[in-house]
């Protein structure tokens, strides 16, 4: 959905009432009532207690519509394969953060390579800049 988001706000902002929200996923009001209760949706609250979705609210409600009615899932069964992709969000999430930590890890580990090998002192090792001719000869058998 196109949807236009005010300046300063996104698809997280909450800022639908009960009303518009149920318009939107093409619930009732009631159901969204009861999906807060049962944990599926967890809308934000005004400080009177109202409940304000965001659109990213307004999505995971249509995805709870598909897959109640076009699937034919429960609603325990929906609310565990929530879980889990939030679960596998929040890992991909951690993954990168970890991918860049390696990452900074290893750039800082080479600079300090680097640095190591530039701090080598050259004149530590004495090189003689003769060059010498061996020939061998094998004593011959008997």
């Amino acid at each position: 959905m196109g949807f236009p988001f005010p300046p300063g706000t996104d698809e997280d902002t909450p800022f639908f009432v009960i009303s518009v929200a149920a318009q939107l996923s093409g619930l009732h009001a009631q159901t969204l009532r009861s999906y807060d209760r049962m944990g599926l949706v967890s809308p934000g609250r005004t400080s009177g207690g109202g409940r304000r979705y965001s659109m990213r609210d307004i999505e995971l409600l249509r995805e709870v519509q598909r897959l109640s009615q076009d699937e034919g899932v429960n609603l325990a069964g929906i609310k565990r394969i929530i879980d889990l992709e939030n679960q596998v969000d929040a890992l991909r999430a951690r993954v990168t953060e970890l991918n860049q930590e390696l990452a900074q890890a290893m750039a800082a580990a080479e600079g300090a390579a680097a640095a190591v090998h530039a701090s080598y002192r050259r004149d530590l090792v004495p090189i003689r800049q003769e060059t010498a001719l061996v020939v061998w000869k094998p004593k011959p058998r008997k």
